[in-house]
């Protein structure tokens, strides 16, 4: 039995590092280590509980497999790697001859975060084979991510270990608990030296038990919220002119929108009271320095990027920036000095390869809308029938039997049995990868701790045989992972006094604050920009999206009830939903003024639908939602349902504001007796 080094790979802003005991060539204990200083040797319990029987448990792809039965039925047999291989250029192959190379498409989304696993020599193939490109990152991160850079550009701000010299924190959207364990501690440390608390969310989440006020807003109003709080702040005389003529682009233009929302007036847009935006606006004027700490939450909606970018606008005219633990977290990712184009090889792609938005993909799929129809599909990384809004079309689409379908992945999932051909992908304690992060400043490395369960094989060695097997022996094809890590990070050796990025030492952590020391936006960093101010007016999002100003859009629909569907305590998006602990169905939340209207009492089994689908739950009345609004987690497989369908069936495939983003919390629905 040894105990030796990792990093966890799961879509969380984190990136915790760990430390994984093996008895006989098994994972048989996942800690926390102590090597990343801002996860402490904490680690969640899905991931410690979960991780030794997701690696070896009876769910695991042991051999590459062919379908035998209807596509959804799960039957097959055991086939070799080659002939798997073969099978894939030879469907392919007639797919591109037919079709052309648009006809393939990469269904794949943030499945392992290294940086290898991720998104490498799979990027590498499918742009040498001219596949149809894909956007992903309207799923999930892209529309808080484009408000961002608009707003600040690419630079970074305060990261999470400043937190804690912050006199007031607020938690806007950020379910801190579930999705960004280690900022709790940060928070409690703040606490203790006065700081005080306010949490924004539609449900009084787990933090909000510390809050000083917490504000349980109406799902999409983020934006309202934001300029309710600049109207007090301006009639309190709490904006700082000074900082906004040197620093703030589009203030006034922000302002005047922002005083077409009078105070009582947003405050029903929001669900709140006029006492409680007051409030909030006299703490955070009165409060220095404030650090406001978003998550992704609040961009699930029509109006999310335009709820980031008000949010960011309020620490830009009141002056907040500038400070140790004042303005916002963020911006984790552009320290990482990341060389994604030398990875993925795009220039492999030929020229003017259509791209579709991954939201999209489930009707261009079932329906067949395209000029160039998509015929070859090949999902890794991603489990879409779980995942992707509008479930059922996405259910019909990959049901489709004039599609040929490849899965890839570690475990059997709910889309893994629509697949013609599946290959068994590596855990990533199976393989060596490099970590960056979307939440802290750390890089780290991880080895192989085990070797690879039966025939598994990491991505990046998938997709050079699967090169090979095409004929494409060119170097850029057959790179290895070494050469992949140095190409992710090119150049990073230089601030590593000549260790590259391949050579970091396992069991460590590396800031990447190092080079401008703790990032404080206004006095070692600024904005990156085009005009180096925040711009709260942005021309690259008129050229693209048609949103300059900062504005908001209301939603009306004939159903009477919002769902949102948050992370729980048990999945890390549909990830772990596999295994035996997580067989037990979620409950739908509903506020106790719903349930009675009703008719519906505590733990009864019911209905929830819209034109979309229906999905049956049992209800748990609670106050912990607001009224109009229903919570139940997503992430969960069908094997908890009675009719497989999930709270995604119920999602819409409508777009957010920037990004043409995800909409999953603009789901309306009602609600009836089972």
């Amino acid at each position: 039995m040894e105990v030796l080094p990792s990093v966890c790979p799961l879509d969380c802003p984190d990136t915790c590092s760990f430390d994984v005991t093996v008895d006989q060539g098994k994972v048989v204990k996942v800690r926390g280590s102590k090597a990343n200083p801002v996860t402490r040797g904490v680690i969640c319990n899905k991931v410690s509980r979960s991780y030794p029987d997701f690696v070896h448990g009876e769910g695991r792809i042991p051999h590459p497999m062919r379908r035998t039965g209807p596509k959804g039925s799960g039957r097959y047999e055991r086939i070799s790697w080659d002939e798997a291989l073969a099978e894939i250029e030879n469907q392919f192959s007639a797919i591109i001859n037919e079709y052309g190379s648009e006809a393939i498409l990469p269904l794949n989304y943030a499945g392992p975060h290294g940086m290898l696993a991720g998104g490498s020599m799979d990027m590498r193939f499918f742009h040498r084979l001219g596949a149809t490109q894909l956007k992903r990152n309207p799923m999930c991160g892209g529309v808080k991510s484009t408000a961002y850079k608009a707003t600040l550009g690419s630079a970074p701000a305060m990261q999470p270990e400043q937190i804690i010299h912050a006199k007031l924190i607020v938690v806007w959207g950020n379910n801190v608990t579930f999705s960004n364990l280690h900022l709790a501690p940060l928070i409690k440390e703040a606490k203790s030296h006065g700081a005080k608390l306010v949490v924004v969310d539609p449900k009084r989440i787990k933090i909000a038990e510390q809050a000083d006020m917490f504000l349980g807003i109406q799902p999409g109003t983020d934006v309202v919220l934001a300029f309710a709080i600049a109207q007090e702040l301006e009639a309190m005389g709490a904006l700082d002119h000074d900082f906004i003529e040197n620093h703030v682009l589009g203030a006034d233009r922000f302002m005047e929108e922002a005083r077409r929302y009078p105070l009582e007036e947003a405050a029903k847009i929001c669900g709140l009271t006029p006492e409680e935006i007051k409030a909030f606006a006299k703490l955070y004027a009165e409060s220095n320095p404030a650090a406001i700490a978003m998550g992704n939450g609040l961009e699930r909606n029509r109006n999310g990027g335009n709820g980031v970018r008000a949010i960011l606008a309020l620490p830009a005219i009141a002056g907040k920036f500038g400070v140790r633990g004042g303005g916002v977290t963020g911006g984790s990712g552009n320290l990482f000095p990341k060389t994604s184009d030398k990875l993925t090889r795009p220039d492999l792609l030929p020229y003017n390869t259509r791209s579709l938005n991954i939201l999209d993909v489930g009707r261009h799929l079932d329906e067949q809308d395209l000029e160039i129809p998509i015929k070859g599909v090949f999902i890794y990384n991603h489990n879409p029938v779980i995942v992707a809004p509008d479930q059922n079309q996405m259910k019909r689409a990959l049901a489709r039997e004039d599609i040929f379908i490849v899965g890839c992945d570690v475990v059997m999932t709910d889309s893994m049995a629509y697949a013609d051909i599946i290959l068994p992908a590596a855990t990533h304690f199976e393989h060596d990868d490099i970590f960056g992060a979307y939440g802290q400043p750390y890089l780290q490395r991880a080895e192989a701790v085990i070797e690879p369960v039966g025939e598994a094989l990491p991505n990046t060695e998938i997709f050079r045989r699967l090169a090979a097997t095409f004929g494409f022996n060119e170097a850029p094809l057959q790179a290895t992972d070494k050469e992949l890590m140095d190409d992710a990070l090119d150049g990073l050796s230089v601030k590593l006094n000549g260790v590259a990025p391949s050579e970091i030492p396992v069991g460590t952590a590396i800031s990447m604050e190092r080079e401008v020391g703790e990032v404080i936006l206004f006095q070692n960093t600024y904005p990156a920009t085009p005009s180096g101010k925040i711009e709260l007016q942005s021309d690259m999002l008129e050229q693209q999206f048609k949103e300059r100003d900062i504005t908001y859009k209301e939603l009306k629909s004939s159903y009477p009830l919002t769902i949102i569907s948050p992370s729980s305590n048990k999945l890390i998006t549909s990830t772990f939903g596999g295994l035996k602990s997580n067989d037990g169905a979620p409950t739908l939340e509903m506020h106790p003024e719903d349930a009675q209207r009703r008719g519906l009492s505590d733990g009864q089994r019911v209905r929830i639908f819209n034109e979309l689908g229906e999905v049956f739950l049992n209800v748990e009345v609670t106050d912990a939602v607001r009224p109009g609004v229903l919570c139940s987690p997503k992430g969960s497989w069908f094997k908890t349902t009675d009719n497989n369908q999930t709270v995604s069936a119920l999602a819409p495939t409508s777009k957010a504001d920037l990004c043409e983003g995800a909409c999953y919390n603009d789901a309306r629905v009602e609600v009836e007796a089972a």
